[in-house]
């Protein structure tokens, strides 16, 4: 349960940092309802999985799912720029956490 709520937790993290960056620095109400929200349930999720999970495990994983995902959103509905030397990048970062959880 505690590797559900961390992957779950992971992705709250992706939600909260495009709410942020759509926030416009908190002047609009609905990104930043939806950020703070987001954050305090990853946030909380995160305290959850760490009592199963050891710190530094939980820690890289909640921060690669995160990454990866908002890297993603970015590319994909954002408009960030998508090239190869990027995408693997990400791919080692996605093999960093299939690692982290392989070898808990």
């Amino acid at each position: 349960m505690a590797w559900l709520v961390l992957v779950i937790s992971g992705l709250l993290e992706t939600a909260w940092a495009i709410a942020l960056d759509r926030s416009a620095g908190f002047t609009r109400l609905l990104p930043s309802v939806v950020f703070v929200v987001a954050l305090a349930l990853s946030m909380g999720g995160l305290a959850y999985a760490l009592r199963d999970i050891p710190v530094g495990t939980g820690y890289a994983v909640w921060v690669g799912i995160g990454a990866v995902g908002t890297a993603v959103v970015g590319m994909v509905a954002l408009g960030d720029s998508v090239s190869l030397p990027r995408i693997f990048c990400l791919l080692l970062v996605v093999a960093g956490v299939v690692g982290l959880k392989i070898f808990h």
